[in-house]
């Protein structure tokens, strides 16, 4: 069985500042990590290995300094770790994200046949969760976003059960593979990395692949000519509510009494409803 996690380096979202004149966000000095809901996919897939004993290969899109974040799966376990880094990529958007990473999934496919890829259920710099759904949709993967868990993997048959959340609670689902899993932040606890493993994703070799190594030879596909969509502004959101005040009254009815009080203080428009 061969597993491929998609993750990205982001940066930490708790230390971004958004610029007061220009709008963009601030990245200088703002330290990068592995998107925490990736790490929700990486431990789904690391869980495969320890119950099937899949091949997990990491890959990712960015600059050279991604490397960091796929040592940092390997250090808990991966097999593999691949970074498509190209200048061509810069500025791409979801759409020109994941026909990159699709275009990088087949030649891992042709060497080496991939049953399921997961990845997290969005990043922290996006938020957008497009990127999965459209890797899916080129590759002509079925789909099954916001997993809980894997429960069976049927070899012979070729499919897959998993738990997924849904407005109404939990589906169970079965589907075949190859498909692409999204993971949800869930009840288990991603582990800690092992000391042979830190040492081994050390030294381990990082494969490098730009536009062409991924097979990528439309140019209009990819960065800034093949995403259409454009980030007008970013902005912090302004915290429109005043300080919490405490309302105390001896017993409840009194303190239900200051309560209405202060919203017909504050909307008194809503008196005539309540009468």
């Amino acid at each position: 069985m061969h597993a491929v996690i998609l993750v990205k380096q982001v940066p930490d979202s708790s230390q971004i500042r958004v610029h007061p004149q220009t709008g963009t966000i601030m990245r200088q000095g703002v330290p990068a990590i592995l998107n925490p809901y990736d790490l929700y996919a990486l431990e789904e897939a690391l869980q495969l290995k320890d119950k099937y004993g899949a091949f997990l290969t990491v890959l990712s899109m960015g600059p050279l300094q991604a490397e960091n974040a796929l040592r940092k799966a390997l250090s808990y376990g991966v097999d593999e770790a691949i970074l498509l880094s190209d200048r061509a990529f810069a500025g791409s958007d979801t759409l020109a994200t994941s026909y990159a990473l699709a275009a990088a999934l087949r030649k891992i496919d042709s060497y080496r046949k991939i049953d399921i890829v997961f990845t997290g259920k969005q990043t922290i710099d996006g938020d957008t969760g497009q990127v999965g759904p459209g890797v899916a949709r080129r590759l002509g993967f079925q789909l099954l976003t916001y997993v809980q868990e894997i429960s069976h993997v049927d070899f012979n048959k070729k499919t897959v059960m998993v738990h997924r959340k849904s407005e109404r609670g939990i589906q169970v689902v079965a589907s075949k593979l190859p498909c692409l899993i999204t993971v949800l932040e869930g009840k288990k606890t991603i582990r800690y990395a092992s000391l042979p493993h830190m040492i081994r994703a050390a030294r381990a070799p990082v494969k490098i692949w730009n536009r062409l190594e991924a097979g990528i030879e439309e140019l209009s596909k990819i960065g800034l000519k093949g995403s259409p969509t454009v980030v007008g502004k970013v902005f912090a959101p302004q915290n429109s509510r005043g300080p919490a005040e405490k309302l105390e009254g001896r017993n409840p009815e009194e303190t239900c009494t200051l309560l209405v009080e202060k919203i017909l203080e504050k909307y008194p428009e809503m008196e005539k409803k309540w009468v």
